[in-house]
């Protein structure tokens, strides 16, 4: 990612400081300069790898995040040509490669590292921001009843119910995340062609929810209804849709030369973001915890149908007896 202009200026008078630093050191001892370079270069370059290691190791442990090796290795491709070099230097001319300071070293980072970690925990990153504007902008909007003109979600299902004289056995909305975050104009895309398991199929909309909304008047609101189709047993009913956030982000990357400054984000450690922060906020929310399932699908190994199936018997076991006693 390429230096923005105040970055570079910055930057640049750090260089010429540590070359008016150099100008005015021990010029004797300049015969050791190259070493003593190479060596530093060794520690920093160690202490930053230990560091990135130490978060690789965690999100892939604790957060079930795969380690793409081929990545990591191209991103620090700069440092691993300063370290071999320096490396390959120090060996060349019999030098030790580390010193008794660089443990010192090391116990210093750490040290001036925490205030930096306190500073990074107060700075919101670019998924827990898409996280919350998607709360705030819509499903704060969809989800709970305004007192006034809507009803709220889970009472919206309720009339479409009654007009269309069909069953929800999971009043929810359920967000599909998709691993590959393309998100389609209709689910039923990602149908397989086999139509003898599951497959979804578009229903009429739940009624509008029409708000007036940061200067918007009358702006309208739509959740969509779905039927999966199973063979031999009755279709299931509910309302999922794509996390719009994540389809943004999808043309976004698709954009790349439009959008520089997001050329090296990493989408997989976004989505983890991302869904880590809505679940939280949807869980503390009193109007729409219960009322909201994120749904994450590997596109195109899975079959989405087949996804929901398995997430709505999770949620409701009986769900086969909800729909039977219902139709009865």
């Amino acid at each position: 990612m390429a230096l923005k202009n105040d970055q570079l200026y910055i930057y640049v008078l750090q260089i010429l400081f540590a070359c008016g630093l150099a100008f005015g050191s021990n010029f004797e001892t300049m015969h050791k300069w190259p070493t003593i370079i190479c060596r530093f270069f060794v520690y920093v370059i160690l202490t930053k790898s230990l560091q990135g290691l130490s978060y690789l190791a965690y999100n892939n442990f604790q957060k079930g995040n795969k380690l793409d090796v081929l990545k990591e290795i191209h991103q620090c491709k700069i440092y691993l040509i300063i370290f071999t070099a320096s490396v390959a230097y120090l060996i060349y001319t019999k030098e030790r490669i580390l010193g008794e300071d660089f443990v010192l070293l090391f116990f210093v980072i750490l040290v001036t590292r925490y205030p930096e970690m306190e500073q990074e925990s107060k700075t919101i990153n670019y998924g827990v921001g898409m996280a919350c504007s998607y709360f705030e902008g819509y499903l704060a909007h969809i989800i709970p009843s305004d007192g006034a003109r809507f009803v709220g979600f889970e009472e919206n299902i309720n009339i479409y119910e009654a007009k269309q004289g069909v069953v929800f056995p999971v009043k929810r909305l359920f967000i599909v995340i998709t691993k590959s975050l393309y998100c389609p104009p209709d689910l039923k895309q990602f149908n397989k062609k086999n139509k003898k398991i599951p497959y979804l199929e578009a229903c009429q909309s739940l009624e509008d929810v029409e708000k007036d909304v940061a200067g918007v008047k009358n702006r309208t609101y739509r959740n969509s209804a779905y039927k999966i189709y199973r063979p031999g047993l009755p279709p299931v009913y509910l309302t999922a849709e794509c996390a719009t956030p994540l389809h943004t982000l999808h043309r976004v990357l698709e954009k790349k030369a439009l959008y520089e400054e997001l050329s090296d984000v990493d989408p997989q450690e976004i989505v983890s973001d991302f869904c880590e922060m809505l679940r939280k906020v949807i869980k503390k929310s009193p109007d729409c915890q219960d009322k909201c399932e994120l749904v994450y699908y590997d596109d195109p190994s899975q079959n989405l149908a087949d996804v929901l199936l398995a997430k709505i018997k999770d949620i409701e076991p009986d769900f086969e007896n909800i729909i039977t006693s219902e139709a009865q």
